[in-house]
């Protein structure tokens, strides 16, 4: 959420920073809501003041003897109208969260320009064998995609289809250990070499969660949820819950309505988790294979820093993305996306982008991204300064990495030219000496 008191001293900055992103502030409504909270509050203030004032002189009226019944009335009638003007006032503050609710986090100023992923900017490539155009040299070989290398190791739609539906997919034998030696590989990297401590989520989170972190109550199609009927005895009843679409929204959430002590900072989380996606409006994109599935696993990366160190942090994690697919020697390149293209909470972000060989293209496997305090002041996740008072921090999240995706480029830039498939050397202790499937 944006800071109401930006909102107040420089709305229209505020106005032309959220043009950038395609986004056009509702003005109008917004000076509305203002003006009838001054006017709510300059009367509150005032009648607060007249009681004051008729305390005193009814007590000198009647410490001289003298009838105070008149002052008295009126003094009786603030009480009533000061409860009215509170509702009002919180009927005016719920309409402006509302509105803010809404509202997109401003890009940083080091953000290009551009509507769409057209304007994204590259930032570097490693490439360990370009070619002439400074992309992977093609394969000796004609290329098959990850569908058809994965069905020779136990990946299976056909199942998934008839298990749940679309987008999904089941996975038995080699292709199931070398997903799990993936998400394996990516936890003990990070926590063992980046700093990251290891954690156990919920996969089901309430509304409160949700509205913390952004998806709600913009993206609430974007995601599935669930209503439980009954409850345990001694337990609240649950209306609505959602599966998590990242682990982003519970690492986050760790530190929702909390103070941390400065010196904790930063915090750095990881997790590997199921990630549960409606891809609403996503059509017919990508229906083949697992780039885009309902159901899908994320090691996930955020820390938690001082404002003042945010934007270093956001380049070491980016880094630390890149790591990963430097051990498993996979081309890739870092894109950093214009105003446009960028999430809903996020000011600056970076997209990883793996060579995926049978679509000769490159395809999006990590976003790191830098919100600074929009998600924070929507979860009153504060730090205490050395001898200071509270202040927000300032959250950041990335994939390090998206697993099913890193499955993709690994079955398509490792395959073999009679159909079997190498193993990365950094999994092979993983997959218990195995080096070809």
């Amino acid at each position: 959420m944006l800071d109401p008191q930006l909102l107040r001293k420089d709305l229209d900055s505020v106005v032309k920073r959220l043009a950038r992103r395609g986004f056009t502030f509702d003005i109008e409504r917004f000076n509305s809501l203002e003006s009838r909270r001054k006017s709510v509050q300059t009367e509150t203030e005032t009648l607060q003041a007249s009681r004051n004032t008729l305390a005193k002189q009814i007590g000198v009226l009647k410490s001289k003897g003298e009838d105070a019944s008149e002052i008295l009335a009126q003094s009786q009638a603030i009480p009533a109208r000061l409860k009215a003007l509170e509702q009002s006032l919180g009927e005016i503050q719920a309409e402006l969260s509302h509105l803010l609710l809404s509202v997109p986090n401003l890009p940083h100023e080091s953000v290009p320009e551009g509507p769409d992923s057209n304007h994204n900017v590259e930032v570097r490539r490693w490439v360990p064998d370009p070619g002439p155009d400074a992309n992977p040299k093609p394969l000796s070989f004609e290329a098959m995609d990850h569908v058809d290398v994965g069905a020779r190791i136990g990946l299976d739609f056909d199942t998934g289809a008839k298990l749940s539906g679309s987008r999904f997919s089941f996975m038995r034998g080699p292709v199931a250990r070398l997903h799990r030696a993936l998400a394996q590989f990516m936890l003990d990297l990070q926590t063992s070499r980046h700093g990251y401590t290891e954690c156990y989520t919920p996969y089901i989170v309430n509304a409160e969660t949700l509205y913390g972190t952004g998806q709600l109550p913009k993206f609430r199609d974007d995601m599935f949820w669930v209503t439980r009927g009954g409850a345990s005895e001694g337990e609240e009843p649950v209306k609505e819950q959602y599966l998590i679409s990242t682990s982003e929204i519970t690492l986050t959430s760790s530190v929702r309505d909390s103070i941390v002590v400065q010196s904790d900072l930063p915090i750095r989380l990881t997790a590997h988790t199921p990630c549960f996606r409606s891809e609403a409006g996503s059509g017919g994109q990508d229906v083949r294979g697992l780039i885009r599935q309902h159901q899908f696993d994320k090691v996930e990366m955020v820390q938690i820093t001082h404002p003042e160190h945010s934007y270093d942090a956001l380049e070491s994690m980016v880094s630390h993305a890149e790591t990963v697919l430097q051990e498993l020697k996979l081309p890739y390149r870092v894109m950093l996306l214009c105003a446009g293209d960028m999430g809903f909470g996020a000011t600056k972000t970076y997209d990883l982008e793996v060579w995926i060989p049978a679509q000769n293209t490159w395809r999006e496997i990590s976003s790191v991204s830098n919100c600074e305090s929009f998600q924070a002041r929507r979860m009153q996740a504060r730090y205490r300064p050395d001898g200071g008072k509270p202040d927000f921090v300032h959250t950041l999240n990335g994939s390090g990495l998206a697993v099913g995706r890193a499955l993709v480029a690994v079955l398509e830039n490792y395959q073999q030219a009679d159909g079997s498939l190498k193993i990365p050397d950094v999994l092979v202790p993983y997959m218990g000496g195995v080096t070809v499937l």
